[in-house]
């Protein structure tokens, strides 16, 4: 994909960390359910992404500010941007002074081990950092649930792994590649667990189901012909 129009959706990032086959659910093949978490983080976000800016002092707040990142081929908005004041900022149209750009994103829920959120964080700096020429070198990830703010720091690390996986979301998509499934225990608070059949998946046995219907189709072979 080489039209900036057709790149893939910045927040899927989040997805195919959490699992590669969901993410291939969804936005290749355009399925998709909800559950309780998925719907009250869609309201959620809804909320944040209603367009606008504030300003108070030294802080200049935007919501739902458009991203598009040519380097990472992925294209979405960012809950809100926060500029502050400073030296080592970047010039704002119709605004006077340097600022400082820094993405938050909002989460349903609380902080996770993996890193899922803070790919697709550092997904929105990256797309920043291109577009305003700057350097971003924090962000931040605010869960609903305990209404705490987490500083994420922007390293060579976590930008390598987005790279890579944005990488690897474009391929995937290119090649209209679905992974097969990997059950495991996050199955269980995924909103297309009934699409995907992790347990129906992992018990099938190709070669099981050939010797049983080789023995309908056939009632005078044995197993021993079958193997």
């Amino acid at each position: 994909m080489t039209n900036p129009e057709e790149y893939l959706q910045m927040s899927g990032i989040q997805h195919f960390s959490f699992c590669r086959r969901q993410w291939a659910l969804a936005y290749l093949e355009q399925q998709w359910a909800e559950n309780l978490l998925t719907a009250e983080g869609r309201l959620e976000h809804t909320r944040c992404h209603e367009e606008g800016s504030e300003k108070r002092g030294e802080l200049l707040t935007v919501r739902g500010m458009r991203v598009i990142s040519h380097r990472l081929r992925l294209s979405g908005a960012c809950d809100v941007v926060e500029f502050r004041a400073s030296k080592e900022g970047v010039p704002l149209q119709g605004r006077e002074g340097l600022w400082q750009p820094m993405p938050v994103e909002y989460k349903h829920g609380h902080s996770k081990e993996t890193d899922a959120d803070r790919l697709q964080l550092c997904a929105q700096a990256m797309a920043l950092e291109e577009m305003l020429l700057c350097h971003i070198p924090q962000a931040a990830l605010f869960y609903m649930e305990t209404h705490r703010r987490e500083t994420v720091e922007l390293t060579e690390e976590l930008r390598k792994a987005t790279q890579k996986a944005a990488d690897e979301m474009n391929l995937y998509f290119e090649r209209g590649y679905t992974p097969k499934v990997k059950p495991g225990k996050h199955c269980n608070a995924c909103s297309l667990k009934d699409l995907c059949l992790p347990r129906l998946c992992r018990k099938a046995d190709p070669r099981a189901y050939i010797q049983e219907h080789i023995l309908e189709n056939n009632p005078f072979a044995s197993q021993e012909d079958t193997v």
